[in-house]
C-alpha cells in the first residue's frame, strides 16, 4: 500500500486587497461612509471596526476615519448590511461625481 504525502505540500500565498486584482470596475454600488454616524469617527478613537473585520476583500481601513479602497472593492454590500448604526450606505456608481474619484 503506498504512502499518501499530502501534508508535504503547503500554500505560501497571503491574501490581501484585491486577490483577484483590480476589481473595482466590477462594481456597480459603492459603500459610502456617513462620517458623523460612524462608531470611530464620532468617538475619535478605534471602536467597532465591523466594516473593517467582515469586509470579504479586506479593502476597509482601521484607520479614523475608516476609508475604502475603490480599486479593489467590488461592492458587495457587506459593509453597510451589518454595520451597527447604519454609517455606510450603498451608492448606484452613476450617481457618483466624477470629482468624488
Amino acid at each position: 500500500m503506498s504512502e499518501n504525502k499530502f501534508c508535504e505540500f503547503k500554500s505560501y500565498s497571503e491574501p490581501g486587497p484585491g486577490d483577484g486584482g483590480r476589481t473595482g470596475a466590477w462594481r456597480v454600488v459603492r459603500p459610502v461612509i456617513d462620517k458623523e454616524k460612524c462608531i470611530p469617527c464620532k468617538k475619535n478613537k478605534q471602536a467597532c471596526f465591523t466594516c473593517w473585520l467582515l469586509c470579504p476583500d479586506g479593502v476597509v481601513s482601521k484607520d479614523i476615519p475608516p476609508a475604502i479602497d475603490y480599486e479593489y472593492c467590488k461592492g458587495c454590500g457587506i459593509c453597510a448590511e451589518e454595520c451597527p448604526v447604519g454609517a455606510i450606505v450603498m451608492v448606484e456608481e452613476t450617481s457618483i461625481d466624477k470629482e468624488e474619484c
